[in-house]
C-alpha cells in the first residue's frame, strides 16, 4: 500500500482551458515529486540496504507523492477525505463557478463535517486556479467560501487567468492557454506538493 502524501486536483472545463491548467499544475507536482525521489535516491544506502533497491532509490516519483487529476463530475467524498491537499480549477461563467464545479462542492461539502459541524478535512492546505474572460474573483470568492467552511488552509492567492473572451463566439471557442500561465499552473502544482513532501 502507497502511504505516499495525496494531492487532489479536482477540475472542470468547458473549452479546454482549465483543463490544461489542471493538467499543467499535476505536472509540476509531479515534477517536484519526481525530484524528491532524485534526491532521495542520491542519499547513501542506509546499513542492510543494497545499492540500487527500490528502498535506497526511493524508485518513482510516486512512491514519495501521489496525484490523482479528476474530472469534478468523478469526484466523491471518498476522494476528498483520503486527499492531504486539494487544487480546485474550473471556468468562471456568468461570474460564479461553473455548474459541474459548483455540484461538486454542493454534493461532497456535507459529506466532509462531522456530526456536529466541524470539518474532517480542516487544516490541509489548498490552492484555486479560475479561467475566465475578463474577471474571474466572483468565482474565485465563491471558492474561496466554501473551503473557508471547510477550514482548508489557503497555499496561496487563487490563480485566475483571464483570457479576453468577450463575445458569444469568442467565450464558447477552444481555448489555448498562454505558456507564461501554464507556467504559472504547473509553479502552484509544484508549491502544493512541496508542502506536502515537508509535512506542512
Amino acid at each position: 500500500m502507497n502511504n505516499a502524501p495525496l494531492l487532489l486536483i479536482v477540475w472542470h472545463s468547458r473549452t479546454g482551458a482549465a483543463q490544461a491548467m489542471a493538467q499543467a499544475a499535476a505536472d509540476g507536482a509531479r515534477d517536484v515529486a519526481t525530484w524528491a525521489a532524485n534526491e532521495q535516491a542520491a542519499e547513501p544506502a542506509q546499513p542492510g540496504t543494497k545499492p540500487g533497491s527500490s528502498a535506497a532509490t526511493g524508485a518513482a516519483g510516486d512512491n514519495v507523492l501521489r496525484v490523482s487529476l479528476m474530472q469534478a463530475d468523478d469526484v466523491r467524498i471518498d476522494d476528498l477525505l483520503e486527499s492531504d491537499a486539494y487544487l480546485f480549477c474550473a471556468p468562471e461563467n456568468l461570474g460564479s463557478l461553473s455548474g459541474a464545479m459548483k455540484e461538486f462542492f454542493d454534493r461532497c461539502y456535507y459529506g466532509a463535517l462531522d456530526a456536529d459541524g466541524g470539518s474532517l478535512i480542516g487544516g490541509r492546505p489548498y490552492g484555486l486556479m479560475i479561467s475566465a474572460g475578463s474577471d474571474g474573483s466572483g468565482a474565485a470568492r465563491q471558492a474561496e467560501r466554501i473551503c473557508t467552511g471547510w477550514r482548508l488552509r489557503q497555499a496561496a492567492a487563487p490563480l485566475i487567468a483571464r483570457n479576453g473572451a468577450q463575445t458569444p463566439s469568442q467565450i464558447l471557442a477552444p481555448k489555448i492557454v498562454a505558456p507564461a500561465i501554464l507556467q504559472d499552473c504547473k509553479d502552484l502544482g509544484g508549491l502544493l506538493a512541496g508542502l506536502l513532501l515537508m509535512g506542512s
